[in-house]
C-alpha cells in the first residue's frame, strides 16, 4: 500500500496542459496548409500521390480528406505547411484549403450539442486500417491526454455508443462488419471518419478492395484529417463536435 502511495507522489500530475494551453507538438509537425491558389503552378497536381492537389480547376487548393500529409508538396510556390492542428471539419467542404480565411466551424447541430454535450460514447471500427489512426486514437486514452476528464469515452459494444469513429478506407472484408456496428447503435447516432483513408480513401482510393471512404456507406458527422491525425488534432475536434 504504502509503495503504490509513494509510487504516486513520484509519479506526480502527467496530463498535458491541452486544451487551455497549446499542444506541445513535434518539431516535424505539418498542419493546415496555407494556399495562394494564383501562384500554384499549373503543373504541380501531378506531384501529389494522392491527388490532393488541384493546380487547374475551379478549387484549386488541397483536399485536406485526400491529404496524407506526406511533404512533397510543401517546397511549391504557393503552398506553406504551418503549425495549426485545428484540421476538423463538419462538412466535407471545410476540409478544402483554397486560400480563403479559415476559421475552425462549431457545432450547429442543437440534437447533437443536447445528446453529446456531457458525454459521447465512442466505437472505435478499424475498416482496414494500418493502425497507426488507430494508435493514435487509443493515445487519448492515456494518462497524457486522458480524453475521459471531458466525458468522451471508448465503448466496447455498439449498443453501449453514440458514435461510431471509423479508420481505414473500408475494405471489402470489413464493410459488412461496419455496417452491422452501425446498425445496432441506438438512434440518433454519429459517424466520425478518421484520417484520410477513413475520408476519402487515402492510398488506396479507387482500388477495388476499397469503398474509399465511410462516406459512400453513411453521412459523415465529423472529419478528421490526417494520416494519421495528431492527437491534438482529434481531440480538439471532439471538444468542438460536443460544442465545447
Amino acid at each position: 500500500m504504502f509503495s503504490i502511495l509513494k509510487a504516486r507522489l513520484f509519479q506526480g500530475y502527467r496530463t498535458g496542459a491541452f486544451p487551455p494551453a497549446a499542444p506541445k507538438l513535434p518539431p516535424h509537425f505539418m498542419g493546415r496548409p496555407e494556399v495562394e491558389p494564383e501562384a500554384i503552378p499549373e503543373d504541380a497536381a501531378s506531384i501529389c500521390p494522392v491527388g490532393a492537389l488541384d493546380s487547374q480547376g475551379e478549387d484549386r487548393g488541397i483536399d485536406l480528406g485526400r491529404c496524407i500529409f506526406c511533404g512533397k508538396c510543401a517546397g511549391v510556390p504557393g503552398i506553406k505547411f504551418t503549425r495549426e492542428y485545428r484540421m476538423g471539419a463538419m462538412t466535407r467542404g471545410g476540409l478544402l484549403a483554397d486560400g480563403r480565411h479559415f476559421e475552425p466551424d462549431k457545432q450547429q447541430n442543437e440534437v447533437i450539442k443536447k445528446l453529446c454535450g456531457r458525454s459521447l460514447k465512442i466505437r472505435q471500427v478499424s475498416a482496414g486500417g494500418c493502425a497507426a489512426c488507430e494508435l493514435d486514437f487509443n493515445v487519448l486514452n492515456t494518462l497524457a491526454w486522458d480524453m475521459g476528464r471531458f466525458g468522451i469515452q471508448a465503448v466496447a459494444s455498439p449498443r453501449h455508443a453514440d458514435c461510431v469513429l471509423v479508420t481505414g478506407p473500408v475494405t471489402k472484408n470489413m464493410r459488412l462488419a461496419l455496417e452491422k456496428t452501425y446498425e445496432a447503435m441506438p438512434r440518433p447516432c454519429f459517424v466520425i471518419a478518421c484520417g484520410s483513408c477513413a475520408i476519402s480513401g487515402g492510398l488506396y482510393r479507387g482500388t477495388p478492395e476499397s469503398s474509399d471512404g465511410v462516406e459512400t456507406l453513411f453521412p459523415v458527422d465529423l472529419y478528421v484529417p490526417g494520416c494519421p491525425p495528431h492527437p491534438a488534432t482529434l481531440l480538439e475536434a471532439l471538444l468542438r463536435f460536443l460544442g465545447k
